[in-house]
């Protein structure tokens, strides 16, 4: 078996380094303002470090933002930009319309998507890139995936806004996407909120990464901690709609699975996880009014973070990607 993917030359550590990053929404403000300050305080490229980029909606746009050449403070003003205008005035009627209906009209996220990313290709991206969606239309997985394999030969063909739109059509919140050959893309979310484990196999078993070889870092946009109510127990359809308790239960669920997966495969030492704990309802998809405070907890996380990063990741320089169609 080969230790160290197709096309590329052996990493000067002869590791394999894998960043994943979580949906969110808003919330994705943390994660880029985390690697923002990263950068500040190494005077580096966080992408310098990185092998493979995996990330799931909100995830997703940071990742293509970064493998398209963004840096995480660009990415950040973007969601300064236009966080208010993908989320307008969260208002009860909002609420009670998401009961019926789409919370969210999808057309000022995908003007702001195509503001950012412009006319740029999914293919362009100078990282490997993996990004969940899921398929309606085929009730299947579906997987972006930038052309590093000699069999991936469509994605790198479409505009990297769709790819975007794709990974972050949250059900209820908007309309599913149907930008990709008229197929029925929603949210990477429902089956990979923490895409880990894709990443995972997409290293190990597409570029014949050895296990051993590979860490992780994976950013969550903040762990709830969550109080589950005792209506639950026996509860039907009513009691588990109720703030959308089965949505949330589902998807920590699937997160767990994912990090814990992950983790057995290739060991404690080599996944470093960032995720902090939050007071429930303290942040939320779509709160855009609290993005002042994302930011401050990336500040004071990136504070207590940065050293360990700088132990554990700093010194792997990820050798060149050059794609093998464009």
């Amino acid at each position: 078996m080969n230790s160290h993917p197709q096309g590329a030359s052996e990493p000067n550590t002869g590791a394999f380094q894998i960043l994943s990053l979580d949906g969110g929404g808003i919330k994705g403000i943390f994660s880029a303002a985390l690697l923002a300050a990263i950068e500040d305080d190494l005077g580096t490229k966080v992408t310098d470090h990185f092998d493979l980029i995996a990330g799931t909606s909100t995830g997703g746009i940071i990742a293509i933002g970064l493998g398209l050449g963004l840096t995480p403070r660009q990415i950040v003003e973007f969601y300064f930009s236009w966080g208010g205008k993908i989320f307008p005035d969260n208002l009860r009627w909002r609420s009670l319309l998401q009961w019926v209906l789409r919370k969210y009209s999808a057309a000022p996220l995908e003007t702001a998507l195509k503001s950012c990313f412009k006319d740029s290709l999914f293919g362009a991206s100078s990282k490997r890139l993996v990004i969940p969606s899921y398929n309606l239309g085929e009730d299947d997985v579906y997987i972006f995936r930038t052309p590093h394999h000699e069999r991936l030969k469509r994605d790198f063909k479409v505009p990297a806004w769709k790819v975007a739109q794709a990974t972050t059509a949250a059900p209820t919140f908007f309309p599913g996407f149907r930008g990709v050959d008229s197929q029925r893309l929603i949210d990477g979310g429902v089956w990979a909120n923490n895409p880990t484990m894709v990443a995972l196999v997409e290293a190990y078993g597409t570029l014949n990464v050895p296990l051993g070889a590979i860490r992780v870092l994976r950013i969550g946009t903040t762990d709830v901690v969550a109080r589950r109510p005792k209506r639950l127990n026996s509860g039907g359809l009513i009691a588990w709609a109720r703030g959308n308790s089965a949505v949330e239960v589902i998807m920590r669920g699937q997160s767990l699975a994912a990090r814990n997966q992950a983790t057995f495969l290739i060991g404690a030492d080599n996944m470093v996880r960032l995720d902090p704990k939050v007071a429930e309802a303290e942040f939320t998809l779509d709160g855009v009014g609290k993005a002042e405070d994302l930011i401050a907890k990336a500040a004071h996380h990136s504070r207590v973070f940065m050293p360990m990063f700088n132990q554990k990741f700093a010194e792997h320089r990820a050798a060149p990607f050059v794609p093998l169609y464009m």
